[in-house]
């Protein structure tokens, strides 16, 4: 809820980038024309939803680590692997993306959101591009390839995963070209094996310019004030100039500011939120946000003359989204004995081995520029599930026609 107005607390207060590349894309996208299209508004809302969950999972688990995460990355994928499942493993998918590619108008809510986003009128520059890389023998469901080009208006590109290091330099190359070199070596090595049969991946490159530039003259060292008391001197951009702002409590009684900083063309801007007492976790704000809250923010929003103090930094960030996507409820596709891809082919038995994501963000006096990628990898279960004996077991040796036995207790080696 909205606070009365009153004087902006110091700048060197740990900050929240609420909305981090993919949320400059869907959660602060200024233009109001999604709502001249039915279904758009709604669909933009519970795909941004969605990969906010995702972040505040990630975040949980990173304490008070610095993260930059993309929603619009694995909410991307997430569509795509969608389209692959069937049965009770994309039931799980879309309870928990809240809506289903086989509702009425939802692939063209999605195709004209990207083509928003991605306008070449947009003063902004930002490309994203989804990539679905498969098995070049797998033998695909009748009407996958049709299907998934008429949803996602893209091809699948056919690989040899046996040849694991060279499918996984074709994969890294196509992730580097398309965030235009920012995102490099994205999949490790190790990452495919010759059990591979598909790797979904989204790639989304941002390129913006401030409305208000940053003088580089006023950048100088200033203290920037960590949770735990200490502090640490980083270069801090500074000017005075006007802007959105406006503070906020939440629903557990945390007071805090939110300031907007349009990009040009103000399509696109960034949204920092910040506690006002500087021990209070960032936990405080990453637990309740959503797309409803940043419309609050932006309705509650005025322009006021300050002088803004802002750090100026370059951040790499590496997330394992198994763990939060298991905890929002999608926990059959990475179980080997339940998942099921049979929309995508009923050849062989397919599972999620890996989900992760790598985002890298530069903001500087000029403005910003952020890469994201998002895979998901999806192997075969070829070899019988494995028995173990690793710990304290019974064994009996018995004769079969009379159905005598001995039997013998193993305790320790």
């Amino acid at each position: 809820m909205p606070l009365p107005s009153r004087t902006i607390p110091g700048a060197s207060r740990s900050l929240v980038w609420a909305v981090t590349l993919a949320g400059l894309l869907a959660l602060s996208w200024a233009s109001p024309a999604p709502l001249a299209r039915p279904g758009v508004s709604r669909v933009a809302s519970l795909s941004t939803d969605f990969g906010v969950r995702v972040f505040r999972e990630v975040a949980a688990a990173s304490g008070e680590r610095n993260v930059a995460f993309s929603p619009y990355g694995v909410a991307s994928v997430l569509a795509m692997l969608q389209m692959a499942a069937a049965g009770e493993t994309r039931r799980q998918i879309q309870d928990s993306m809240a809506f289903s590619l086989d509702e009425w108008g939802t692939p063209r809510a999605l195709r004209w959101l990207q083509k928003a986003l991605t306008d070449p009128r947009n003063k902004d520059v930002v490309d994203t591009a989804d990539a679905l890389f498969v098995q070049r023998d797998l033998e695909l469901s009748p009407g996958f390839m049709p299907h998934f080009h008429r949803v996602f208006r893209q091809t699948v590109k056919q690989v040899n995963f046996t040849e694991s290091e060279e499918a996984r330099r074709i994969i890294n190359s196509w992730v580097q070209d398309r965030t235009k070199g920012m995102i490099q070596d994205f999949l490790p090595e190790g990452t495919l094996d010759h059990m591979t049969r598909l790797v979904l991946v989204n790639a989304i490159h941002f390129k913006g310019l401030w409305n208000l530039p940053f003088p580089e003259a006023a950048t100088r060292e200033r203290l920037f004030h960590k949770l735990d008391g200490s502090t640490l001197s980083v270069p801090m951009m500074e000017q005075t100039a006007k802007c959105n702002y406006g503070e906020f409590s939440s629903p557990a009684g945390v007071e805090y500011d939110v300031i907007e900083l349009p990009y040009q063309g103000e399509t696109l801007s960034m949204l920092i939120a910040a506690p006002f007492e500087l021990d209070t976790p960032l936990s405080a704000l990453t637990n309740i946000i959503d797309s409803q809250l940043v419309a609050e923010w932006k309705r509650n929003m005025t322009e006021v003359t300050r002088l803004l103090v802002l750090p100026k930094f370059s951040l790499e960030s590496e997330a394992d989204l198994r763990g939060p996507l298991e905890t929002l409820g999608m926990k059959d596709m990475f179980d080997a004995r339940k998942a099921n891809f049979s929309s995508l082919s009923d050849q062989e038995s397919l599972f999620v081995a890996q989900a992760l994501q790598k985002v890298k963000i530069d903001v500087n006096e000029s403005g910003t520029e952020a890469s994201s990628a998002t895979a998901v990898i999806i192997y075969a279960r070829m070899a019988p599930l494995e028995i173990v004996m690793d710990r304290p077991f019974l064994f009996l040796v018995r004769h079969n026609p009379t159905g005598k036995s001995a039997f013998h207790r193993i305790t320790e080696s």
